[in-house]
Parts: C-alpha cells; structure tokens; sequence
C-alpha cells in the first residue's frame, strides 16, 4: 500500500478505527455502560466522517462574492458544502438524547437489578421466571 494514499485519506482511517473500536466496545462488552460508550464513539465516527466528506481542499465557505466589488468571479470559487455539518448538528443533538435515554436506563436497571453486568441481570430473571 502506498504511503501517500495513506496520508491524502488519513481521516477515513481515523473513522475506520474508531467506528471498529465502538463496535468491538459495543459487541463485547457485558457492562451496559460500557456499551453506551462504545455507541457514543462510533456515532462520533460517523460524525466525523460526514464532516471530513463535507470538507473541500481549498474551499472557501459559500459566502457568495460580489464580482463588481473587485472580488474574485463566482464561478471561479470553490466553495465547500454546508450541509453535512449542518446535518451533522442534529445529530448530535440526537445522540446526546439517545445517550441520556441510554445512561436513565441504566440507571433503572441498576435499580432493579442490582447491577449493570447483562449476564448477572439474564440469571435474576431467569432465576424469577423459574420461581413463577
């Protein structure tokens, strides 16, 4: 593999981590904390990965320029695309809400099952399903 195609797309390989490191958080882990982590840093990649797409070498924002006012002609700007990261800000609205939901039910859960490991809460209820 060459290095150079390495370096121009180094941000992909960081989502490409970090997206594989939540879901391996997310998979292996009993800890239902533990697990609202790992889906808190891959939906940080996939943020990260809508904004570096959006994100244009050499772009400027969309600000259009007045070609009268001795600024450079619209058509010979690059502009970079605002959508992704205005798409990407109710996101993570969204996730801040779903890691909110996610942390209250841990927070039940604790409550009613004395911990937070998913094997531990299996067996109370298998435990209470078998003295019914």
């Amino acid at each position: 593999m060459r290095l150079d195609l390495f370096v121009s797309h180094y941000n992909y390989w960081v989502v490409i981590f970090l997206m594989m490191v939540g879901f391996y958080i997310l998979i292996s882990r009993g800890n239902l904390i533990k697990k609202v982590v790992g889906l808190n840093v891959f939906q940080t990649a996939v943020f990260m990965l809508y904004i570096s797409m959006g994100k244009i070498t050499g772009g400027t924002p969309p600000i259009l320029v007045d070609p009268k006012g001795g600024g450079e002609a619209a058509a010979e700007v690059m502009y970079s695309n605002p959508l992704p990261h205005v798409l990407i800000l109710t996101a993570i609205v969204v996730g801040i809400a779903t890691t909110s939901v996610g942390l209250a039910l841990a927070v039940r859960i604790k409550e009613a099952y004395g911990t937070l490991e998913e094997d531990e809460i299996s067996r109370i209820e298998a435990e209470r399903e078998a003295a019914e």
